[in-house]
């Protein structure tokens, strides 16, 4: 089957895939777009892990106030301007500043949190668990089960995703949004501003 220029622009209305894999698809499901959008989202899951290798240098900086008293300023990262325009890559854009604004996480990833925090951290747990008379063997299991809760309010990418619960953490969304779009997303930095503090 011939697929033509017509056919690829209107795949990639459809998925947000890149021309050359949006031509692939259509060619490998001989011109049927719901087995190539199948087909995209196969392959886009299995790209994901090399994609997030590649320099994401273009994208966003975005702004998001709650009210007049506290807001978000956001940078948000992807290969190219053309993806940086897409509705998906803006909207996923708004949806994290108001994440940030709303559960107020102090750094993007883990390895932001300096290891000084984390062992602070620890030794606040280990300090109230010896009060409570705890053996010290089960101390250090309950530690770490404490510090991953700390990660999961103070880490964006390890928080639920307040849009829909169905999906999982921020992780999770940046994840399948690479999937989707073809492109490495990376949410580089954020300041939340907020009145008194």
């Amino acid at each position: 089957m011939n697929i033509d220029a017509s056919m690829v622009k209107e795949l990639r209305q459809i998925s947000g895939g890149g021309v050359l894999d949006c031509k692939k698809a259509l060619e490998e499901a001989e011109g049927d777009f719901e087995k190539a959008v199948e087909i995209l989202r196969v392959h886009g899951a299995k790209g994901v892990t090399k994609r997030a290798e590649r320099t994401a240098s273009n994208g966003l900086v975005t702004s998001y106030l709650e009210g007049s008293q506290h807001g978000v300023l956001l940078e948000l990262n992807c290969e190219t301007d053309f993806v940086a325009r897409t509705a998906e890559f803006q909207t996923f854009c708004r949806q994290v500043a108001m994440q940030i604004a709303a559960f107020e996480p102090v750094a993007v990833s883990r390895e932001d949190i300096p290891p000084e925090t984390v062992e602070g951290e620890k030794e606040i747990y280990r300090a109230q668990l010896r009060e409570t008379g705890k053996p010290e063997a089960i101390i250090e299991k309950i530690v770490e089960g404490r510090l991953e809760k700390y990660f999961e309010e103070a880490c964006l990418l390890d928080q639920e995703w307040i849009h829909d619960a169905s999906a999982g953490k921020v992780a999770d969304v940046r994840k399948a949004l690479v999937a989707k779009i073809g492109e490495n997303v990376v949410i580089r930095r954020f300041a939340r501003f907020q009145i008194g503090s």
